[in-house]
């Protein structure tokens, strides 16, 4: 993301000369989110699918300047849409030069920060911090503790000759590094509940405490946590007054539409650092395939199936392409449905399922894959003639292809198709898309489409598939 340069105040002086005005992070954003809805910009960048349900509420949450949850199974979204909040702050925001709770220097809080004001007057210096640098995270971890989040007692400083009783002898847990921006607590009921209670003064009374230090930081702080639905209403693994004191709770889902799951795997699979293309007939089959696993009664819909299934099952397909193309030699890399199967064995990992389906985990994801490839030949090819293919399969003749068959090597054994160009038409293939790898792929996914249509049959062995009348 492009910076736009550091403000030029340099001291408290130019700093109130300069116009500032100091807002709580709270105002900071709400203001903010209130500019952006009026002028129609997009409030949280790169989320799919939350428009009208998540977003909303959160929208409604922050205008309202509580502090909240999200929850949602893993795989939702829950941390990129909370990171995504800090593009509501303020780009630069001023701080008192060299505290460690980013002091602003309007109203300092710390003991140094106090007495530095009281030494130098106007002449304070000030430093700016930019949006990205004002936001803390912590995964919840059964051994986080208090002095990860708070803080606790420096003995370096001690041995410098400081007394105990000095405020300045602490050193400053995450929370309290993360004054003046928004901290995320991620998988919030992991954390042992002397931690949690440990969070109700920041969040109620907005101070901190430590080790019996008669510390008094008012933080200026947004608090966003996740947690999986399970987890947060089961008794014993939240305290009840820390949820008392969040001001909203908004669920998560995954995406509701095979669109949103299109665009989801779009955006976040990493495929042109593989160099490979990936067609929207393709795309479109993992998208299916993913929801087809969300909605089996085969896996554990408690634990759900991620976003981060359909990415990784994206990346794989792409990279057997690239695989194929190194052994074979050929120049433009284009995955095709040889390259789906593989997916099926290094995303097993992924999902959890029935006690019951224990030992079948394969066989499940596999069938679900041929649904989803069928589901997606109707949609993009259902009714087109094909009778052009069909006819390529005189009596005995069939066609071998598999993940090492290169393209030109594939089209080289179906001979030439009349009506190709209209079938890659039909499954999204336009200008620049006419090169063998697509027309291999257009054509291969119609092969296996024909075949899961039983209008022809197909063998399987070791990566090679041959199909015949």
């Amino acid at each position: 993301m492009h910076k736009s340069p550091t403000p030029a105040p340099s001291t408290l002086r130019e700093l109130r000369e300069s116009g500032h005005r100091h807002r709580t992070v709270k105002a900071e954003i709400r203001e903010n989110l209130l500019a952006r809805l009026r002028a129609g910009e997009n409030r949280f960048p790169g989320i799919v699918g939350f428009d009208d349900t998540v977003l909303p509420h959160l929208e409604r949450a922050l205008i309202a300047g509580h502090d909240l949850v999200l929850l949602g199974e893993r795989g939702q979204g829950k941390t990129r849409l909370i990171r995504t909040v800090t593009g509501l702050l303020d780009e630069w925001s001023p701080v008192v030069e060299g505290c460690e709770i980013n002091d602003h220097p309007y109203a300092p809080v710390c003991a140094r920060c106090r007495r530095l004001a009281g030494d130098t007057g106007d002449d304070l210096p000030v430093a700016w911090k930019h949006r990205e640098d004002r936001y803390g995270e912590k995964l919840a971890t059964p051994d986080t503790s208090v002095g990860d989040l708070i803080g606790d007692v420096d003995p370096i400083k001690i041995a410098e000759g400081r007394t105990l009783g000095d405020p300045e002898t602490v050193h400053y847990g995450l929370v309290p590094r993360t004054n003046r921006g928004v901290f995320s607590v991620n998988e919030l009921p992991d954390l042992a509940e002397r931690i949690q209670v440990a969070l109700l003064n920041v969040l109620e009374e907005r101070d901190i405490q430590v080790r019996g230090y008669n510390l008094r930081l008012p933080l200026d702080i947004l608090l966003i946590a996740s947690a999986n639905p399970e987890d947060y209403t089961n008794r014993g693994r939240i305290i009840t007054p820390l949820k008392d004191r969040f001001g909203a709770e908004i669920r998560t889902h995954y995406p509701r539409t095979a669109e949103d799951e299109l665009v989801l795997i779009r955006q976040e699979a990493d495929l042109g650092a593989l160099g490979a293309d990936l067609p929207d007939h393709l795309v479109e089959v993992i998208a299916r395939f993913t929801r087809l696993v969300r909605e089996s009664t085969a896996v554990d819909s408690r634990s759900g199936v991620s976003a981060r299934f359909s990415i990784a099952a994206a990346e794989t397909a792409a990279a057997s392409a690239v695989r194929r193309a190194a052994l074979t030699g050929e120049e433009r890399p284009v995955t095709r449905v040889c390259d789906l199967p593989g997916v099926v064995h290094t995303l097993r990992g992924k999902v959890e399922f029935e006690v019951s389906e224990e030992g079948r985990e394969i066989d499940v994801l596999a069938h679900l894959l041929r649904r989803a490839t069928a589901e997606t030949f109707r949609a993009s090819l259902g009714g087109a003639d094909l009778a052009p293919l069909l006819d390529r399969f005189g009596e005995g003749a069939q066609i071998e292809s598999g993940e090492l068959v290169p393209a030109h090597e594939l089209l080289r054994r179906i001979g030439r198709v009349e009506g190709l160009s209209k079938i890659m038409a039909r499954l999204g293939m336009g200008e620049g898309d006419e090169s063998p790898g697509h027309a291999a792929a257009a054509l291969e996914f119609t092969l296996e489409g024909l075949y899961l249509m039983r209008r022809l049959s197909k063998d399987e062995t070791d990566g090679t598939a041959v199909y015949r009348t």
